[in-house]
């Protein structure tokens, strides 16, 4: 099997004069966990829109599984799952009818539906709820039921839209360690996210889109890096020890409360261990250390220079 699960090369997209995607090179690999951000309006759900075929390309290539999504949309529609923002089931069904009908949708064998069903229903802790109307689940049992479902034709690459809102903290860990499953297990995750947390703990890989063009591409960690801010935060167990430590590193930020001092640096081995031995020289004892650097908010904010709560849609 090819490693790359999605390939975007020169995509454009518009409507009318209006320029949605405007020349998107991007790569997903198989079995990882990709995070497409970006605020209101850059053009996020047109770009899923195209990659699960519900709209054309403009122009440039997608491949899909390997599929084109213009010329092969059937084989990329039968290797993909889509979740959207919200819970798409049908609540006067059971947990278990909805698991057997989009079986019954996709054709698979009666009792091949029933042990899939079953299979999923183990899977994502819901057996106990098979024969309890959706309408009584809680939000969390509906997203998961909602992912299950997407599960049942054995789809290779999953688009989850917004997956955890309007979950609760513990239904959104829930639901972060089955997305972290599936890719263990080899399912390729494409998700956007209004969440940056959400980004930060589950993706390898971010891509940030702003008014229809990639601003940045990397890990979370190679983002942050990007963003000015990092430093080196300073204990110390007294007084005398704070005070031989700001003349030593007169460049750093003092605090007289905390008795500590922050000093600009980027956090890497080497540097840590310059500093500190530059401490030492001068019989300086630190009683803690830590690395501060900028979280993805920081990143989204100078890259889009909007805040994180305008981050999705």
């Amino acid at each position: 099997m090819d490693a790359t699960a999605v390939a975007v090369s020169g995509l454009r997209k518009a409507y009318r004069d209006k320029v949605v995607l405007d020349g998107i090179d991007l790569e997903v690999r198989n079995g990882t966990i990709f995070a497409l951000l970006g605020p209101n309006g850059a053009g996020k759900t047109t770009m899923v829109k195209v990659l699960t075929t519900l709209l054309p390309p403009d122009a440039g290539k997608v491949t899909v599984a390997g599929h084109d999504v213009t010329a092969e949309t059937g084989a990329v529609r039968a290797a993909i799952g889509v979740t959207g923002q919200f819970a798409s089931v049908d609540q006067l069904l059971t947990g278990q009818e909805n698991l057997r009908m989009m079986a019954d949708l996709l054709h698979l064998p009666k009792a091949e539906g029933r042990r899939t069903a079953q299979r999923l229903l183990d899977r994502f802790g819901l057996a106990g709820a098979a024969h309890t109307l959706v309408s009584s689940y809680s939000g969390g049992m509906r997203r998961k039921l909602d992912l299950a479902m997407t599960l049942v034709g054995q789809a290779r690459i999953i688009f989850l839209d917004e997956p955890t809102t309007g979950l609760d903290p513990r239904s959104r860990r829930t639901m972060w360690e089955i997305i972290r499953e599936l890719a263990a297990g080899g399912t390729t995750v494409f998700l956007t996210t209004q969440y940056l947390e959400e980004a930060d703990q589950l993706a390898g890989h971010i891509a940030v889109l702003d008014q229809g063009r990639l601003v940045a591409e990397g890990t979370p960690d190679e983002l942050k890096r990007r963003v000015p801010g990092s430093h080196v935060l300073l204990r110390f167990a007294d007084q005398a020890a704070w005070d031989r430590a700001a003349r030593v590193l007169p460049g750093s930020a003092r605090d007289g409360d905390e008795l500590s001092l922050r000093v600009p640096g980027d956090g890497r081995v080497r540097t840590l261990r310059a500093l500190l031995e530059r401490l030492d020289a001068h019989a300086v004892e630190v009683d803690e250390l830590s690395v501060r650097t900028p979280d993805l908010d920081d990143v989204f904010l100078a890259l889009t220079g909007r805040a994180d709560k305008e981050a999705v849609r």
